[in-house]
């Protein structure tokens, strides 16, 4: 039986935040192997073209984007802990739906509808997982702790995307397409055992909430530039697989590694510098090095350069979201934070909801290549959004 932590009181970090990052890292390894096997079944199994694979992952962060607001009231009305777990039942149930489309892939337009509705489910568990694990985390830890509460679930998120890109990748040659799904299915399981015993935290039901328009209007313009930045991640994690089957390089699983691994040890090398050279100096230098990184991959003429574009890219987009973030959350008074920071994320989820769509067009138009100028060019929009914004 889970206890209930009383009002006002802590537990050690650790103890705290270990489960629930393992529980966070779980169900973003079965979004980073659904990125790494979907473009290639959707286009070479099924028979569809880009735009169709450009929505078929664009929809998971689309319906994240639209139910953000609303898993942030139950999480705020009915506790963390409640919608934290209602994202991993989500997910669970999206695996399954997984498996049924890869069984009906005889019937190409049965299998499609299958998988847009796990895309659909996929989205909707992650929303209700991170508002739900961020809130249950700070609220373990105290508030002071917050920071490295977003830190280490921002690791957890991308290290399991970049992890389980590579590995699905691995596991649908070594045996085939059904087992890489079926884990997906049992993998939100482990999530769901790393926290049951962990206590929830009590809920303030005299909380007053800010109306989530009235908070996305106050932080537009950090939200803007984060959301053109996330284009660059978008068309790698859209299109690099089907961009090194295009050039005959193989698999893209070290692409994915790379970008990951810069991701996360600049996240954990250097977080703190947001805080300590200032939100605009740092998210100005990580878009530069973001811009650098698209433009290597639009040029790349190698395997060796397109991987090196995507470290960089990797290296920049690792502290775009916390510079941004800092700067976003100067923009409202103190008891709106938390709301604050889901309308900030809720531009991630815009930004990669359409990032596929719009990739896949210019992939029809031209080549896998070209699209990471698009990526470039998004990064270039962040940056002059920014410099609009500096105030």
């Amino acid at each position: 039986m889970s206890t209930t932590l009383e009002k006002g009181q802590t537990i050690n970090f650790y103890q705290a935040t270990a489960p629930i990052i393992i529980s966070v890292f779980a169900v973003y390894l079965t979004i980073g192997i659904a990125l790494g096997v979907l473009p290639s079944f959707v286009q070479n199994t099924l028979g569809f073209d880009s735009i169709i694979v450009g929505l078929v992952i664009g929809l998971q962060s689309l319906s994240t984007l639209l139910t953000r607001a609303y898993s942030g009231k139950i999480t705020d009305t009915k506790g963390a802990k409640k919608s934290k777990m209602s994202g991993v039942m989500l997910a669970v149930i999206a695996g399954i739906v997984y498996v049924l489309a890869v069984s009906l892939q005889a019937h190409p337009v049965l299998a499609l509808t299958f998988l847009i509705l796990a895309r659909i489910l996929h989205g909707v568990g992650e929303s209700f997982l991170v508002t739900g694990a961020l809130t249950w985390g700070i609220g373990l830890v105290g508030t002071s702790s917050s920071g490295k509460v977003m830190t280490w679930n921002g690791i957890a998120m991308y290290a399991g995307i970049a992890i389980g890109a590579p590995l699905s990748i691995w596991l649908s040659k070594e045996y085939s397409i059904l087992p890489v799904f079926v884990f997906i299915a049992l993998l939100p399981l482990v999530s769901w055992l790393s926290t049951v015993q962990l206590p929830s935290i009590p809920v303030d039901k005299n909380h007053i909430r800010t109306p989530f328009y009235k908070v996305i209007g106050a932080i537009s313009g950090q939200g803007l530039s984060l959301a053109f930045s996330s284009m660059a991640f978008g068309c790698i994690a859209t299109f690099i697989a089907l961009f090194f089957s295009e050039k005959n390089w193989g698999d893209a699983s070290l692409a994915f590694m790379v970008f990951g691994i810069c991701y996360v040890l600049t996240r954990i090398f250097f977080a703190s510098f947001p805080d300590k050279y200032g939100g605009f100096t740092i998210a100005l230098i990580s878009l530069i090095i973001e811009v650098a990184g698209q433009m290597l991959i639009w040029t790349s003429g190698s395997k060796v350069a397109a991987i090196i574009g995507c470290g960089l890219t990797g290296v920049g987009f690792s502290l775009v979201f916390p510079a941004l973030g800092v700067l976003a959350i100067q923009k409202v008074k103190p008891q709106m934070r938390g709301t604050a920071l889901g309308a900030y994320v809720a531009f991630v989820d815009l930004s990669l909801g359409l990032a596929g769509p719009i990739a896949g067009l210019i992939a029809r138009w031209f080549n896998y290549q070209t699209v990471y100028l698009f990526g470039g060019i998004s990064c270039v929009f962040a940056m002059v959004i920014l410099l609009f914004n500096k105030k």
